[in-house]
């Protein structure tokens, strides 16, 4: 199976919600494979999973963090399985979208459009119709912080380049944040704040079509 290689100006969108070409760090984990779990981890992970199961449809507002310390903003849908959309405030010109099977970025002020397949990212592992962290998901740490933990997960059957480090509250139970990291190793934060688990978003809010198609050339006469 084919892999996906980015070039460094998908880098700053992409590192938001995809997958990136083999980090030298995350070769070296698979290598050696993650610590084991104890107990009281697996009951975190447990924990995370049925969140997320139940996070059918969400609206929340992001901060994204990059490696160089810029700062964007913007609002975030989520409508489980599948469907996700990351519109970037002003000026920036990135449009981010997840229809349930690819993901596609459109960057208004280098009129560019791409598109990648939905599985080939880590937001598949919890945009999946079943978040299930204990199958098909390689948890390659759990972190306790003083209010609440992180998990660090990649896809297990290895289809997926790249992982993702999803941070949560415990009271409330809430999913705050997550982090994924670049080919060289930067990573890319992301804060949520506001988070609204309201029902009712709008289907057209996960269709994004190229804004530039291109024209068919007319056959030669």
């Amino acid at each position: 199976m084919s892999r996906i290689r980015l070039s460094r100006r998908h880098l700053t969108p992409l590192a938001l919600v995809l997958a990136l070409s083999a980090a030298p760090w995350a070769a070296k984990a698979a290598r050696h494979g993650p610590a084991p779990l104890s107990d009281a981890d697996h009951a975190l992970v447990d924990r995370a999973g049925d969140y997320l199961q139940g996070l059918t449809e969400a609206k929340a507002r992001f901060t994204q963090t990059d490696a160089r310390g810029n700062v964007s903003q913007g609002t975030l849908y989520l409508h489980r399985p599948g469907k996700a959309r990351f519109a970037y405030d002003p000026p920036s010109g990135l449009l981010v979208v997840a229809d349930g099977h690819a993901v596609s970025i459109v960057n208004s002020q280098l009129r560019t459009f791409d598109r990648y397949p939905l599985w080939t990212t880590p937001l598949s592992i919890f945009l999946a119709k079943q978040v299930r962290l204990d199958r098909g998901v390689s948890i390659t740490a759990v972190s306790k912080m003083a209010d609440g933990f992180s998990i660090t997960a990649r896809d297990g059957r290895k289809v997926a380049e790249g992982e993702i480090s999803l941070t949560f509250t415990d009271s409330p139970m809430a999913l705050v944040g997550w982090s994924v990291v670049d080919a060289q190793g930067n990573a890319t934060r992301i804060r949520l704040a506001d988070l609204d688990r309201s029902s009712g978003l709008s289907p057209s809010l996960f269709v994004l079509n190229d804004p530039h198609p291109r024209k068919a050339k007319r056959p030669q006469e």
